[in-house]
Parts: C-alpha cells; structure tokens; sequence
C-alpha cells in the first residue's frame, strides 16, 4: 500500500514509536489522525503534522469506536489502522510474579485493543474490498523478553491475533502487517528524547523503525522486522527448540552476572 491520501489512525501516537510513525506516514502523504491515552500529547504531534488528535484509551472499545467514527465523519473511511499502543512492566521475581493488574493492562493493552481496532474497521474495510490493520508487536511475540512473562505472551497473543488476521481476511483484500522489533530507543528503555538515538548495537530510532515499517507497508509483507538478525533467531529456534532454550537461559544468566536485573532498561545496554 501506497499511504499518500490515505486516511491512517495510530493509537499510542503521542510520543516515542508512534510518533515516530505518525510523522512518516504524514511525510508519505497520509492523513494521520493520533489517538493516545494522553490527549494533549496525541494533539501535540498531530499539530506537528497537520493531522487530528483525539484521546482513546484503547482497553475501552467504546474509545476505539469512538476514534474509527469520528474518522469515518470526517475523512469518509479509515484505509489503515495502526495498533500501536503498548507497555512494558518489570516484574519483582519469578514468571508469575506479576499481579493480576499487570497481566490484564498487557493484555488488554497488546491483545484486546488490537481485537477492538479491527471489531471497529473490519465490516466497512471486508464491504470495500481493501483495507490494511498494521500491528505493533514485538521480537518478544517471536522469541521472548527475559525477565517479563507478561510482556512475552501477551506479544506472542498479539502476533496469533494477526496470523488469524491474515488467513481469514486475505480473500476478502485486507492485507495485514505485524511489527516485530527488539531494542527502540524511547522513554520504555529510559531515553527521554522522543528523537534520541543510540550509539549502542542493535538499538535503533524511532525514526528508523518507522522507516522500515514504511518499506513493509509498501511491500504489504507480513512480518515487519526492524532488527534484521531477529530472523536468524527465529531460524535458530524453530530449529533446535532445546537447544534455544538453552541458549537462552545462558543469556539470562550473563544479564544477571553483569548487571544484577533483567528489568529491560538496564538489559539493553548490553545489546
């Protein structure tokens, strides 16, 4: 797909990833309208790019619909909506050790409100033949986050999700992408600066991502990866699961003995 003069929703738009993306869509020529938990933060970077912004808390479907209506009002039709929205908290311990609470707010957050985006776009997109649900997941969907249970099953739900997406919907003209990175510098691994970089390996930008997910749009491919070696990994997995599983305790292991934690900000200095 082409995104000049289409009509493009991204949830979570209001810094880091998907401002990064709302700014490159709107550089390609779309329509961007911004919807964020924060309100003025989504209003923020719509200004900056001639776009709409609007509040949505995207673990409420009356808010996604909301969203998708008001586009629909304004613009006539959303031609692709991106779940982008999403969260990483550590947890104190072991795999279960997360409360309810956080296993919930990731589950709603990196499933259901990808479920609710496509409840909402779905029936007018399967009606016109043509549409596009871009989904953000992560390397985690595909491997594993060490050290956050939550995080890692909720991503692998996230990537069953678009996989059915795809299957299903294909023949109806929906095409489908799922976005797969490892280590973005944005404030969930610490980096303030919505337009920081990294000199560390196998950190990238916002921007960069962005632009990689612009080429996989165009390219309508399914498994949009930013860090290229994450096909390596899931090539190595796939082959020897064992042998994975220990390849990956290790890891874990040398995480702990360099820095103590595997909480994600202090894990990804050493990427």
């Amino acid at each position: 797909m082409k995104l000049k003069d289409k009509n493009v929703i991204i949830t979570g738009g209001a810094g880091g990833i998907g401002a990064a993306l709302a700014r490159k869509f709107a550089e390609e020529g779309a329509r961007v309208t911004v919807a964020d938990l924060d309100k003025s933060g989504a209003e923020a970077t719509a200004s900056q790019i001639g776009g709409l912004g609007l509040g949505c808390d995207v673990t409420k479907e009356t808010d996604v619909q909301a969203v998708v209506a008001a586009v629909e009002s304004q613009f006539g039709l959303v031609d692709l909506f991106c779940s982008n929205a999403g969260i990483c908290l550590n947890e104190p311990s072991h795999s279960a050790s997360a409360g309810n609470d956080v296993w919930n707010r990731s589950w709603n957050i990196h499933v259901m409100a990808h479920v609710y985006a496509a409840r909402a776009v779905l029936p007018g997109m399967i009606e016109r033949g043509e549409g596009y649900l871009l989904q953000m997941a992560s390397a985690a969907g595909l491997l594993s986050q060490i050290g956050n249970a939550a995080y890692s099953a909720t991503k692998h739900a996230a990537v069953g999700f678009a996989e059915s997406l795809a299957i299903t919907h294909g023949a109806d003209g929906i095409k489908v992408s799922v976005i797969c990175p490892q280590y973005v510098a944005t404030p969930m691994l610490g980096y303030g600066d919505e337009n920081a970089g990294s000199d560390l390996p196998g950190v990238i930008s916002p921007q960069a991502l962005a632009e990689t997910v612009v080429q996989g749009v165009e390219k309508e491919t399914f498994l949009i990866l930013p860090h290229p070696d994450v096909a390596k990994y899931i090539q190595f997995k796939s082959g020897d699961y064992d042998k994975w599983l220990g390849a990956m305790r290790k890891l874990r292991g040398s995480i702990l003995d360099r820095v103590g934690t595997t909480e994600i900000e202090a894990m990804h200095k050493l990427v």
